[in-house]
C-alpha cells in the first residue's frame, strides 16, 4: 500500500510475472480510516494478517532554528503516526488470531543525533519506543524494528534545508545501500521460527565505518 498506486501496479505485474502473487490498494498513512480500510481488506481477502510493515518515511533535515514547522509535522505525521495507525489497524486482528509480527522500519538516526536531524531522529527514536512497548505488552506477537544507514530511496530528494540536503546526496551517492539489503533484513526477521523474535537488525554499508 503506498500513494502512488501506478508504482504498485508496476510492482504487482512484475511480482506476477515471475510467478509471485501480489495485491496492491492506496494508503495513506496519516489517515487512520486509510490504514484500517487497507488492513480489514487485506484481512477479508486472506482471512488474517501475518505480518505488518510500517516503512513510510519522510527527511526534510533542517537545523531547528530554521523554524520549519510544516516539515516537522509532516515527519511526525507520516514517520511516528503512520506508525501507530498502522499498529492501531492490524493489532486487534493479530491477538485475535493469537500470532502476528509488527516490523516498524526506523533509521541509524534512529540511534544517534546529528546536526540538523532532530525531528526526524525524535520520530525514528520514538518508532524504536513503539516497537519496544509493543513488545513487552503482547507476548504473542513478534515485533522488529529495522534500522537502515543511507538506502537507495527518495528521502534526500523532497524537502528539508537546501544546504543540508544536498550535502546529504553527496553523502548517498558515495554511500548508499541497495533498497534490497533492507528488504532481505525484513525477510529475515519473518523466516525465523514462530518462537524466535529477532529485535533489532541494524544496517549500514561498510563504508560509512571510514568516514
Amino acid at each position: 500500500g503506498a500513494r502512488r498506486t501506478d508504482r504498485l501496479a508496476a510492482l504487482v505485474a512484475d511480482i506476477r510475472k515471475d510467478g509471485g502473487s501480489a495485491e496492491h490498494a492506496a494508503l495513506d498513512v496519516t489517515s487512520a480510516d486509510s490504514v484500517d480500510s487497507f488492513v480489514q481488506s487485506a484481512h477479508r481477502r486472506h482471512g488474517r494478517i501475518d505480518v505488518l510493515v510500517n516503512n513510510a518515511g519522510v527527511m526534510p533535515l533542517s537545523r531547528l532554528d530554521a523554524l520549519r514547522v510544516e516539515e516537522w509535522n509532516q515527519m511526525i505525521d507520516v514517520n511516528l503516526r503512520g506508525t501507530l495507525h498502522g499498529i492501531a489497524a492490524a493489532l486487534p486482528l493479530m491477538r485475535a488470531q493469537g500470532s502476528g509480527h509488527v516490523i516498524n522500519v526506523s533509521s541509524t538516526l534512529g540511534h544517534d543525533v546529528v546536526p540538523n536531524s532532530a525531528v526526524y531522529s525524535a520520530t525514528k527514536f520514538a518508532v524504536r519506543a513503539l516497537a519496544d512497548g509493543l513488545r513487552k505488552e503482547q507476548q504473542d506477537i513478534r515485533v522488529t524494528v529495522i534500522s537502515p544507514s543511507f538506502t537507495e530511496t527518495e528521502l534526500n530528494t523532497l524537502g528539508g534545508d537546501p544546504d543540508t540536503m544536498a550535502w546529504v546526496r553527496t553523502l548517498a551517492d558515495k554511500l548508499n545501500m541497495p533498497a534490497d539489503a533492507v528488504a532481505d533484513a525484513i525477510a529475515y526477521a519473518i523466516e525465523q521460527p514462530a518462537s524466535i523474535d529477532v529485535n533489532e537488525i541494524v544496517i549500514r554499508p561498510i563504508v560509512e565505518a571510514a568516514l
